[in-house]
């Protein structure tokens, strides 16, 4: 069977967690590492015995099967819009893109591309996140009732003045809702289904002298399937303490917190345990053996079954955009294509 011939745009702090995967894999052969930063490039070439590039534009004329991208947010769409365009397939590190608009022309290109375009919402993967979709997509539970979503961490001044994109909007996006919470946000929406309108507020309460994007934000979320979620990030707090997700239903209720899901009926409590031994950061989670794994099966077999796509992706961000207007203009902000009565 043919190799996969592979190239990694952007060595930063996540790019290992792709490399050591792909190192691992027997049908992948990593060709290339690339990033502007030359001593950054050459160690992490010669870390996993590959060549390295300062320019990603090179790969264009190289011969090679799949990007994966792990660069800073505003990296992201340009770079993986000239990939497709030249049929070459894309892993991209979350967000999809750096904004909702710069997300639409991302997905045009995608649709209009013989290639893969895969974004990294790698905790969908996670084995209780799983289990908790699964449930829900059973019954057993009954209708969902309400969902909350909580994130509490800690992000310094030295956070941000360590890595000079970070804090902006022009380069990151946005703050707390791009970078820290999108995760969180992406497994509301991928367990409560879609939501019609927000009522949001967002707002810069600790380090407004060092960065311009929000490091709070909170919301109301209306799922089509009428009923409500609230949603609430700050890094603010003091440490980084543990996400929590409740899931409130017509005959239970689930919630995830840490590596547990604790499973509640009127007759009994579940109490599921996962191994979430990681030699990554542990907030990344440990979802992305799998979501390689599954994007490149996909890519063996020409199919999209296991790949999270553009159009997941892109969810996410017109939420996030959803929260900033309703925000700005102090009034419920309903999505795209849903009816504004």
């Amino acid at each position: 069977m043919k190799k996969l011939r592979t190239a990694i745009i952007g060595c930063g702090n996540i790019y290992s967690v792709h490399a050591d995967i792909l190192a691992s894999k027997e049908n992948v052969e990593l060709k290339y590492m690339v990033d502007i930063k030359e001593n950054r490039a050459q160690k992490a070439a010669e870390k996993y015995n590959c060549e390295y590039l300062l320019d990603y534009s090179e790969l264009l004329n190289k011969d090679i099967d799949v990007v994966h991208i792990c660069t800073p947010h505003f990296l992201h769409s340009p770079m993986a819009i000239k990939f497709l365009e030249s049929e070459i397939n894309v892993l991209v590190e979350k967000p999809l893109a750096l904004n909702y608009a710069e997300g639409k022309q991302l997905l045009r290109t995608a649709k209009n591309s013989s290639s893969h375009l895969g974004v990294a919402f790698q905790n969908r993967f996670n084995e209780n996140n799983q289990r908790a979709k699964k449930i829900l997509e059973a019954g057993t539970l009954g209708e969902i009732k309400g969902i909350k979503g909580l994130v509490t961490w800690h992000r310094d001044k030295d956070y941000y003045l360590n890595d000079e994109w970070k804090g902006f909007y022009e380069t990151e996006g946005g703050g707390v809702l791009i970078n820290q919470a999108i995760h969180t946000l992406d497994l509301i929406q991928w367990f409560g289904g879609p939501i019609k309108a927000v009522s949001g507020n967002v707002d810069t309460r600790v380090l407004d002298d060092v960065i311009e994007v929000e490091d709070t934000a909170d919301a109301t979320l209306f799922f089509e399937d009428d009923f409500n979620g609230i949603f609430y990030a700050t890094n603010a707090f003091s440490s980084n303490s543990p996400i929590e997700i409740e899931i409130d239903c017509e005959k239970g209720s689930m919630r995830l917190f840490e590596d547990q899901l604790l499973v509640k009926t009127a007759n009994k409590t579940d109490n599921f345990n996962e191994n979430s031994d990681t030699d990554y950061k542990a907030y990344w989670g440990y979802g992305h053996q799998r979501l390689i794994d599954g994007f490149y099966q996909d890519l063996r077999n020409s199919t999209h079954s296991n790949t999270i796509r553009a159009e997941e992706g892109i969810k996410t961000l017109e939420l996030i955009t959803a929260i900033n207007s309703s925000s700005k203009n102090r009034k419920k902000y309903y999505l795209k294509g849903v009816d504004k009565r």
